[in-house]
């Protein structure tokens, strides 16, 4: 018996059961369509968060002072005053890696225009920190090296700062705002960069020269951080290296005294969103991998049944001549047809429910093309992995006994 033979007599039988073939090939269907889905969502996550860590600068490098003992108490950074100037001149100045350095202070209270009031921070820092962080003017212009060493009271605010302050549409720039009692100047507007993957509204900013920071408003000489980039991204574990030897010498500690400071880099923080995005891809695949076992199961359930009801007609069959591989072959195929085609229908769901959450749920997706290939290869295997041995059993039936079968 040739192929085509059996091609149209296990199509015949599915034919003759619609209702019962379509219901074995919902578990595949829904299997397919949940592993795609869950998959495309788990990758947008993960794409949307490596997109927004490189909108901050995926080179960016950031210093922070580190934890250490005095007296046998264990100070927090917040009581730290191990970064100083030097050591931001040290690294802008002798650095081989570091593309730009910046350092960074900044000071919580509420920000008044008018009658209008909102609660914020105010950042000092260099003009190099708006190339570091990959932020880029609207209107106005940024304040410079001169401001700078001049302390200027003057700053750039982010549009979430516009929105607040100056609700009857006036241009902000040349405008002066209050930072708690203190004036500063808006001279720029930032553009909007909305909010990162942790949540945090990136507009809702104050940028003003580090040097006014410290003077006026902390009353400080040491910074709180240092901002730096390096060359290129590839170049990030080398300036991560270089800072380290820079502020150790700095801060004369010998080779068995632990760093004073703490460096980290959105590469490292890529790196673990990243592998927590993969983990959480992978649980949600081997949940929605639960349906593709359980449609498994269902083939392996109906074709037992199909084998059952068909004896008789096994019995005739073999008595005209058709061998066990020809039995086998056509409940095989039948079982192959059943995953085939709810691996299709399963996929074509999958690709449609992943834009329905895309447009309904505004959650970020990515398809990618393996994940439907090893998704409807997976169904295949299923079908022919649950489809054999109610075939093989159908195949080893003694012809005599199948005939009398009732």
């Amino acid at each position: 018996m040739n192929g085509t033979n059996l091609f149209k007599i296990a199509l015949r039988a599915l034919d003759n059961n619609k209702f019962r073939t379509f219901l074995t090939m919902l578990g595949i269907i829904i299997g397919v369509a949940s592993v795609i889905t869950m998959l495309a969502i788990g990758q947008g996550s993960k794409k949307s968060i490596q997109s927004q860590i490189s909108e901050m600068g995926s080179n960016m490098i950031m210093i922070h002072p580190g934890n250490m003992e005095s007296g046998g108490v264990r100070m927090g950074t917040s009581d730290m005053e191990t970064l100083k100037l030097e050591d931001y001149k040290s690294l802008r100045d002798n650095s081989k890696y570091l593309a730009a350095v910046s350092p960074v202070v900044n000071s919580s209270g509420q920000l008044i225009y008018g009658t209008n009031n909102y609660p914020s921070s105010i950042y000092g820092v260099s003009p190099e920190y708006l190339n570091i962080r990959q932020l880029s003017i609207e209107s106005g212009e940024s304040f410079s090296d001169q401001d700078v060493v001049a302390s200027a009271k003057v700053c750039l605010i982010g549009k979430t700062i516009v929105d607040n302050l100056f609700t009857g549409g006036e241009d902000p720039v040349g405008k002066v705002i209050r930072f708690n009692k203190i004036p500063f100047k808006v001279i720029g507007v930032l553009k909007s960069k909305g909010y990162n993957s942790m949540g945090q509204d990136q507009d809702a900013v104050v940028l003003s020269p580090y040097t006014t920071i410290q003077k006026r408003i902390l009353a400080i000489t040491h910074l709180q951080e240092i901002y730096c980039s390096a060359l290129t991204e590839d170049m990030t574990d080398k300036a991560t290296d270089e800072i380290t030897t820079t502020l150790r010498h700095n801060h004369k500690l010998k080779d068995a005294d632990k760093d004073d400071f703490d460096v980290r880099s959105q590469q490292e923080l890529s790196t673990m969103l990243s592998s927590t995005t993969d983990l959480m891809t992978i649980l949600l695949a081997c949940i929605a991998g639960i349906s593709l076992l359980v449609g498994g199961i269902g083939i392996m359930n109906i074709m037992y049944v199909s084998v059952t009801e068909r004896t008789r007609e096994i019995g005739l069959r073999m008595s005209v001549g058709a061998r066990g591989i020809d039995i086998l072959s056509q409940f095989l195929i039948e079982a192959i047809l059943i995953s085939i085609t709810g691996g299709i229908i399963g996929v074509i769901l999958g690709v449609g429910a992943s834009f329905g959450v895309k447009l309904i749920a505004k959650w970020p997706i990515y398809i990618q093309p393996w994940s439907v290939f090893l998704s409807f290869g997976v169904c295949s295997i299923t079908g022919v992995f649950f489809g054999w041995y109610p075939a093989k059993k159908a195949a080893d039936l003694d012809p005599i006994e199948a005939i009398r079968y009732e």
